[in-house]
Protein backbone atom coordinates (compact mmCIF):
# COMPACT_ATOMS: atom_id res chain seq x y z
CA UNK A 1 0.00 0.00 0.00
CA UNK A 2 1.46 3.11 -1.08
CA UNK A 3 1.18 6.90 1.20
CA UNK A 4 1.04 10.37 0.10
CA UNK A 5 4.73 11.74 0.29
CA UNK A 6 3.33 14.56 2.41
CA UNK A 7 3.05 12.16 5.16
CA UNK A 8 6.81 11.52 5.70
CA UNK A 9 6.86 15.17 7.13
CA UNK A 10 5.01 14.14 9.97
CA UNK A 11 5.91 11.97 13.14
CA UNK A 12 3.27 10.56 16.41
CA UNK A 13 1.64 14.25 17.32
CA UNK A 14 3.70 14.71 20.56
CA UNK A 15 0.50 14.85 22.67
CA UNK A 16 -0.76 11.51 21.84
CA UNK A 17 3.31 10.44 22.57
CA UNK A 18 2.62 12.16 26.10
CA UNK A 19 -0.91 10.38 26.12
CA UNK A 20 0.69 6.77 25.92
CA UNK A 21 3.29 7.27 28.68
CA UNK A 22 0.72 8.67 31.15
CA UNK A 23 -1.13 5.59 30.14
CA UNK A 24 1.45 3.11 30.85
CA UNK A 25 2.26 5.08 34.18
CA UNK A 26 -1.15 4.52 34.94
CA UNK A 27 -1.26 0.85 33.84
CA UNK A 28 1.14 0.08 36.64
CA UNK A 29 -1.22 1.84 39.01
CA UNK A 30 0.35 4.81 39.22
CA UNK A 31 -1.04 8.61 39.70
CA UNK A 32 -0.54 11.25 36.63
CA UNK A 33 -1.00 14.79 37.15
CA UNK A 34 -1.71 16.08 33.40
CA UNK A 35 -0.44 19.15 33.00
CA UNK A 36 0.51 19.05 29.23
CA UNK A 37 -2.24 19.31 26.82
CA UNK A 38 -4.18 22.68 27.03
CA UNK A 39 -7.71 20.94 27.84
CA UNK A 40 -9.71 23.62 29.67
CA UNK A 41 -11.50 22.22 32.54
CA UNK A 42 -13.76 25.09 33.56
CA UNK A 43 -17.08 24.73 31.27
CA UNK A 44 -19.32 27.36 29.85
CA UNK A 45 -21.74 29.36 31.77
CA UNK A 46 -25.10 28.36 32.66
CA UNK A 47 -26.88 30.53 29.91
CA UNK A 48 -23.99 29.46 27.22
CA UNK A 49 -25.09 25.83 27.90
CA UNK A 50 -28.84 26.43 28.23
CA UNK A 51 -28.81 27.85 24.61
CA UNK A 52 -26.96 24.81 23.45
CA UNK A 53 -29.53 22.73 25.08
CA UNK A 54 -32.95 24.57 24.08
CA UNK A 55 -31.57 24.33 20.97
CA UNK A 56 -30.44 20.85 20.95
CA UNK A 57 -33.58 19.65 22.03
CA UNK A 58 -35.10 21.22 18.86
CA UNK A 59 -35.94 18.66 15.69
CA UNK A 60 -35.14 21.33 13.28
CA UNK A 61 -31.50 22.07 14.08
CA UNK A 62 -30.17 18.84 12.64
CA UNK A 63 -29.67 19.64 9.21
CA UNK A 64 -26.91 20.96 7.41
CA UNK A 65 -25.98 24.09 8.62
CA UNK A 66 -24.41 24.45 5.21
CA UNK A 67 -23.46 28.38 6.12
CA UNK A 68 -22.70 30.63 9.12
CA UNK A 69 -25.74 31.94 10.03
CA UNK A 70 -26.64 35.61 9.67
CA UNK A 71 -27.56 36.08 13.43
CA UNK A 72 -23.41 34.50 14.41
CA UNK A 73 -21.92 37.18 11.77
CA UNK A 74 -23.41 40.01 13.32
CA UNK A 75 -22.86 38.95 16.93
CA UNK A 76 -18.82 38.90 15.64
CA UNK A 77 -18.99 42.10 14.76
CA UNK A 78 -20.69 43.10 17.82
CA UNK A 79 -18.49 41.66 19.98
CA UNK A 80 -15.60 43.08 17.59
CA UNK A 81 -16.41 46.47 17.65
CA UNK A 82 -17.35 46.42 21.30
CA UNK A 83 -14.60 44.41 22.40
CA UNK A 84 -11.49 45.23 20.55
CA UNK A 85 -13.24 48.27 18.76
CA UNK A 86 -12.91 47.25 15.61
CA UNK A 87 -15.38 47.68 12.57
CA UNK A 88 -16.25 44.13 11.19
CA UNK A 89 -18.26 43.85 7.85
CA UNK A 90 -20.55 41.01 9.02
CA UNK A 91 -21.29 39.89 5.23
CA UNK A 92 -17.70 40.20 4.07
CA UNK A 93 -15.28 39.89 6.95
CA UNK A 94 -15.80 36.92 8.70
CA UNK A 95 -16.31 33.28 9.01
CA UNK A 96 -17.04 30.23 10.86
CA UNK A 97 -13.71 27.90 11.97
CA UNK A 98 -15.02 23.93 13.61
CA UNK A 99 -12.27 25.49 16.04
CA UNK A 100 -8.79 27.30 15.23
CA UNK A 101 -6.88 23.90 14.62
CA UNK A 102 -9.24 23.20 11.77
CA UNK A 103 -9.13 26.80 11.00
CA UNK A 104 -5.12 26.52 10.76
CA UNK A 105 -4.76 23.37 9.39
CA UNK A 106 -6.63 24.13 6.17
CA UNK A 107 -5.98 27.96 5.85
CA UNK A 108 -2.46 27.70 3.71
CA UNK A 109 -4.71 26.03 1.19
CA UNK A 110 -5.86 28.96 0.80
CA UNK A 111 -2.61 30.61 -0.53
CA UNK A 112 0.29 28.32 -0.57
CA UNK A 113 1.23 26.28 -3.99
CA UNK A 114 4.13 23.62 -3.65
CA UNK A 115 6.88 24.96 -2.87
CA UNK A 116 6.12 28.50 -1.32
CA UNK A 117 7.69 29.84 1.68
CA UNK A 118 5.59 29.98 5.09
CA UNK A 119 7.12 32.53 7.81
CA UNK A 120 6.68 30.97 11.12
CA UNK A 121 7.75 31.29 14.56
CA UNK A 122 10.48 29.43 16.42
CA UNK A 123 9.18 27.91 19.00
CA UNK A 124 4.94 28.10 17.92
CA UNK A 125 1.78 25.87 18.27
CA UNK A 126 2.85 23.02 16.62
CA UNK A 127 -0.29 23.22 13.70
CA UNK A 128 1.49 26.88 12.90
CA UNK A 129 3.58 24.65 11.12
CA UNK A 130 1.77 22.01 9.96
CA UNK A 131 -0.97 23.66 8.16
CA UNK A 132 1.38 25.00 5.26
CA UNK A 133 3.39 21.90 5.17
CA UNK A 134 0.22 20.01 4.19
CA UNK A 135 -0.16 22.90 1.62
CA UNK A 136 3.06 22.02 0.46
CA UNK A 137 5.35 25.13 1.92
CA UNK A 138 8.91 25.51 3.13
CA UNK A 139 8.99 27.07 6.50
CA UNK A 140 11.12 29.50 7.22
CA UNK A 141 11.60 29.92 10.85
CA UNK A 142 11.79 33.13 12.72
CA UNK A 143 12.69 32.65 16.56
CA UNK A 144 11.60 33.85 19.80
CA UNK A 145 14.37 34.32 22.21
CA UNK A 146 14.12 35.48 25.80
CA UNK A 147 16.47 37.83 25.37
CA UNK A 148 14.33 40.07 22.79
CA UNK A 149 10.75 39.10 25.37
CA UNK A 150 10.04 36.33 22.64
CA UNK A 151 9.20 38.85 20.16
CA UNK A 152 9.83 38.57 16.17
CA UNK A 153 12.68 40.92 15.39
CA UNK A 154 11.80 41.09 11.56
CA UNK A 155 15.08 42.81 10.86
CA UNK A 156 16.72 39.34 11.27
CA UNK A 157 15.11 38.06 8.11
CA UNK A 158 16.58 38.58 4.75
CA UNK A 159 15.34 40.10 2.38
CA UNK A 160 15.25 38.00 0.17
CA UNK A 161 13.61 35.35 2.40
CA UNK A 162 10.86 38.05 3.07
CA UNK A 163 9.92 38.78 -0.54
CA UNK A 164 9.76 35.33 -1.79
CA UNK A 165 7.33 34.73 1.42
CA UNK A 166 3.58 34.17 0.84
CA UNK A 167 2.21 34.27 3.95
CA UNK A 168 3.59 34.87 7.64
CA UNK A 169 1.95 33.31 11.07
CA UNK A 170 2.19 35.22 14.41
CA UNK A 171 0.28 35.10 17.74
CA UNK A 172 0.66 36.93 20.67
CA UNK A 173 -0.50 36.49 23.79
CA UNK A 174 1.94 33.31 23.08
CA UNK A 175 1.19 30.05 23.39
CA UNK A 176 3.80 28.57 24.53
CA UNK A 177 6.36 31.52 25.59
CA UNK A 178 3.08 33.21 27.25
CA UNK A 179 4.87 36.13 25.66
CA UNK A 180 2.69 39.52 25.21
CA UNK A 181 3.85 42.32 22.20
CA UNK A 182 3.41 45.83 22.79
CA UNK A 183 1.27 47.99 20.38
CA UNK A 184 4.92 49.54 18.47
CA UNK A 185 5.41 45.71 17.36
CA UNK A 186 2.25 44.91 15.66
CA UNK A 187 2.97 48.46 13.59
CA UNK A 188 6.07 46.81 12.93
CA UNK A 189 4.34 43.58 11.64
CA UNK A 190 2.17 45.48 9.51
CA UNK A 191 4.76 47.56 7.83
CA UNK A 192 6.80 44.67 7.23
CA UNK A 193 4.00 42.92 5.45
CA UNK A 194 3.22 45.69 3.40
CA UNK A 195 6.99 45.80 2.21
CA UNK A 196 7.11 42.49 1.10
CA UNK A 197 3.61 41.63 0.32
CA UNK A 198 2.80 39.07 2.67
CA UNK A 199 -0.16 37.89 4.25
CA UNK A 200 -0.58 37.75 7.62
CA UNK A 201 -2.87 35.19 9.99
CA UNK A 202 -2.83 36.62 14.12
CA UNK A 203 -3.79 33.89 16.32
CA UNK A 204 -5.35 35.90 19.17
CA UNK A 205 -6.85 32.86 21.06
CA UNK A 206 -5.93 34.21 24.59
CA UNK A 207 -6.86 38.09 24.27
CA UNK A 208 -8.80 37.71 27.70
CA UNK A 209 -6.19 35.31 29.87
CA UNK A 210 -3.99 38.52 30.70
CA UNK A 211 -3.53 38.56 34.23
CA UNK A 212 -1.53 41.93 35.58
CA UNK A 213 -2.80 44.25 33.17
CA UNK A 214 -5.84 44.75 30.55
CA UNK A 215 -7.07 42.37 28.46
CA UNK A 216 -4.82 42.28 25.22
CA UNK A 217 -6.39 43.91 21.83
CA UNK A 218 -6.56 43.05 18.29
CA UNK A 219 -4.15 42.99 15.75
CA UNK A 220 -6.87 44.38 13.88
CA UNK A 221 -7.42 47.17 15.23
CA UNK A 222 -4.12 48.36 13.77
CA UNK A 223 -3.86 50.94 10.96
CA UNK A 224 -3.54 48.77 7.77
CA UNK A 225 -3.76 45.31 9.29
CA UNK A 226 -6.96 44.53 7.89
CA UNK A 227 -4.95 45.16 4.34
CA UNK A 228 -2.45 43.06 4.73
CA UNK A 229 -3.82 39.98 7.07
CA UNK A 230 -6.88 38.19 9.06
CA UNK A 231 -7.31 37.39 13.13
CA UNK A 232 -8.26 34.13 14.26
CA UNK A 233 -10.22 34.29 17.70
CA UNK A 234 -11.65 31.19 19.57
CA UNK A 235 -14.21 31.06 22.21
CA UNK A 236 -12.68 27.54 23.51
CA UNK A 237 -10.63 28.91 26.37
CA UNK A 238 -12.23 32.40 27.33
CA UNK A 239 -16.13 30.45 27.16
CA UNK A 240 -15.26 26.95 27.94
CA UNK A 241 -16.55 26.06 24.85
CA UNK A 242 -13.06 23.91 23.58
CA UNK A 243 -15.41 20.60 22.74
CA UNK A 244 -17.48 22.13 20.83
CA UNK A 245 -15.42 23.50 18.55
CA UNK A 246 -15.87 27.45 17.88
CA UNK A 247 -13.57 29.61 15.83
CA UNK A 248 -13.77 32.80 13.69
CA UNK A 249 -11.49 34.02 10.38
CA UNK A 250 -11.93 38.17 10.46
CA UNK A 251 -10.77 40.46 8.47
CA UNK A 252 -9.43 41.22 4.91
CA UNK A 253 -12.54 40.56 2.80
CA UNK A 254 -10.81 38.79 0.19
CA UNK A 255 -8.98 36.41 2.33
CA UNK A 256 -12.31 35.22 4.37
CA UNK A 257 -13.85 34.72 0.94
CA UNK A 258 -11.36 32.30 -0.25
CA UNK A 259 -11.53 30.15 3.27
CA UNK A 260 -15.06 30.05 2.97
CA UNK A 261 -14.90 29.31 -0.58
CA UNK A 262 -12.58 26.15 0.56
CA UNK A 263 -14.82 25.07 3.57
CA UNK A 264 -17.69 24.85 1.40
CA UNK A 265 -16.06 22.21 -0.52
CA UNK A 266 -14.72 20.25 3.18
CA UNK A 267 -17.60 20.80 5.84
CA UNK A 268 -21.21 21.12 5.88
CA UNK A 269 -21.04 23.76 8.39
CA UNK A 270 -20.78 24.18 12.08
CA UNK A 271 -23.74 22.39 13.87
CA UNK A 272 -26.62 24.79 14.64
CA UNK A 273 -27.27 24.47 18.10
CA UNK A 274 -23.04 25.19 18.92
CA UNK A 275 -23.80 28.69 17.00
CA UNK A 276 -27.01 29.56 18.98
CA UNK A 277 -24.32 28.79 21.82
CA UNK A 278 -21.57 31.07 20.51
CA UNK A 279 -23.88 33.94 19.71
CA UNK A 280 -25.30 33.08 23.49
CA UNK A 281 -21.65 33.57 24.74
CA UNK A 282 -20.39 36.36 22.94
CA UNK A 283 -23.70 38.77 23.43
CA UNK A 284 -24.54 37.79 26.70
CA UNK A 285 -22.91 38.59 30.59
CA UNK A 286 -19.46 38.84 30.41
CA UNK A 287 -18.96 38.12 34.25
CA UNK A 288 -17.46 34.23 33.09
CA UNK A 289 -14.85 35.73 30.86
CA UNK A 290 -13.28 38.02 34.48
CA UNK A 291 -14.27 34.66 36.14
CA UNK A 292 -12.08 32.71 33.95
CA UNK A 293 -9.32 34.76 33.96
CA UNK A 294 -9.30 35.12 37.68
CA UNK A 295 -9.36 31.14 37.68
CA UNK A 296 -6.31 31.33 35.63
CA UNK A 297 -4.57 34.10 37.66
CA UNK A 298 -4.81 31.83 40.63
CA UNK A 299 -3.73 28.82 39.42
CA UNK A 300 -0.76 30.18 37.89
CA UNK A 301 0.40 32.21 41.40
CA UNK A 302 0.13 29.27 42.89
CA UNK A 303 2.21 26.90 40.48
CA UNK A 304 5.05 29.26 39.25
CA UNK A 305 5.12 30.20 43.29
CA UNK A 306 5.12 26.79 44.65
CA UNK A 307 7.39 25.93 42.19
CA UNK A 308 10.01 28.44 43.03
CA UNK A 309 9.78 27.79 46.50
CA UNK A 310 10.90 24.30 46.06
CA UNK A 311 13.91 25.34 44.01
CA UNK A 312 12.52 25.22 40.60
CA UNK A 313 12.98 28.84 39.91
CA UNK A 314 9.52 29.88 37.52
CA UNK A 315 8.29 33.72 37.34
CA UNK A 316 4.73 34.71 37.02
CA UNK A 317 3.84 33.92 33.45
CA UNK A 318 1.94 37.48 31.84
CA UNK A 319 -0.99 35.60 30.09
CA UNK A 320 -2.64 32.39 28.11
CA UNK A 321 -2.90 29.23 30.12
CA UNK A 322 0.21 28.26 30.40
CA UNK A 323 3.69 28.75 32.05
CA UNK A 324 7.00 28.37 29.58
CA UNK A 325 9.49 27.25 32.11
CA UNK A 326 13.77 26.14 31.59
CA UNK A 327 14.36 23.48 33.21
CA UNK A 328 16.47 22.83 35.59
CA UNK A 329 20.36 22.31 35.70
CA UNK A 330 22.23 18.97 34.67
CA UNK A 331 19.52 17.80 31.93
CA UNK A 332 20.63 17.53 28.23
CA UNK A 333 17.35 17.75 26.99
CA UNK A 334 13.67 18.81 27.85
CA UNK A 335 12.85 15.27 26.65
CA UNK A 336 14.70 13.78 28.98
CA UNK A 337 13.63 16.43 31.92
CA UNK A 338 10.10 15.79 30.78
CA UNK A 339 10.67 11.61 31.36
CA UNK A 340 12.23 12.18 34.20
CA UNK A 341 9.57 14.45 35.91
CA UNK A 342 7.02 11.75 34.85
CA UNK A 343 8.34 8.92 36.51
CA UNK A 344 9.85 10.53 39.58
CA UNK A 345 6.66 12.75 40.33
CA UNK A 346 3.84 11.44 37.99
CA UNK A 347 3.62 14.89 37.52
CA UNK A 348 3.60 15.19 33.04
CA UNK A 349 4.18 18.18 31.25
CA UNK A 350 5.23 18.85 27.57
CA UNK A 351 9.06 19.34 26.32
CA UNK A 352 10.02 22.88 24.53
CA UNK A 353 11.26 20.73 21.60
CA UNK A 354 8.04 19.67 20.71
CA UNK A 355 7.44 23.55 19.94
CA UNK A 356 10.20 23.85 17.53
CA UNK A 357 14.31 23.87 17.91
CA UNK A 358 14.20 27.45 19.77
CA UNK A 359 11.94 25.26 22.23
CA UNK A 360 15.11 23.28 23.30
CA UNK A 361 15.84 23.86 27.20
CA UNK A 362 11.77 24.72 28.31
CA UNK A 363 8.86 23.15 29.49
CA UNK A 364 5.29 23.83 28.99
CA UNK A 365 3.17 23.44 31.69
CA UNK A 366 -0.69 23.56 31.11
CA UNK A 367 -2.75 25.34 34.23
CA UNK A 368 -5.63 23.01 33.07
CA UNK A 369 -5.98 21.78 36.81
CA UNK A 370 -7.36 23.34 39.87
CA UNK A 371 -5.60 24.64 42.84
CA UNK A 372 -5.52 21.95 44.70
CA UNK A 373 -3.98 19.52 42.43
CA UNK A 374 -1.78 22.38 41.43
CA UNK A 375 -0.58 22.15 45.01
CA UNK A 376 -0.68 17.90 44.71
CA UNK A 377 1.59 18.11 41.55
CA UNK A 378 4.21 21.12 43.70
CA UNK A 379 4.64 18.71 46.70
CA UNK A 380 4.91 15.31 44.72
CA UNK A 381 7.66 17.56 42.82
CA UNK A 382 9.49 18.50 46.16
CA UNK A 383 9.33 14.88 47.07
CA UNK A 384 10.96 13.68 44.02
CA UNK A 385 14.54 15.59 45.29
CA UNK A 386 15.10 16.72 41.54
CA UNK A 387 14.90 20.50 42.48
CA UNK A 388 17.41 19.54 45.56
CA UNK A 389 20.12 18.25 43.08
Amino acid sequence: MRFSERMKHFGENIFTVLLNMKRDMEKEGKRVIDLSVGTPNIPPSDAVIQALVEAAADRKNYIYAIKDMDELHQAVADWYRRRYGVEIDPDREVVSLLGSQEGLAHFALTVIDEGDTVLVPDPCYPVFGDGPVIAGAELYPMPLRRENDYLIDFSEIPDEVADRAKLMVVSYPNNPTTAMAPDWWYDECVAFAKKHDILVLHDNAYSELVFDREPAGSFLAHPGAKDVGVEFNSLSKTYGLAGARVGFCIGNAEVVSNLAKLKSNMDYGMFLPVQKAAIAAITGDQSCVEATREAYRRRRDCFCDGCTEIGWKIGRCPATMFVWAKIPDGFSSSEEFVKTLLSRAGVLVTPGSAFGGSGEGYVRIALVKDEAEMREAIENMRKSGIFQQ
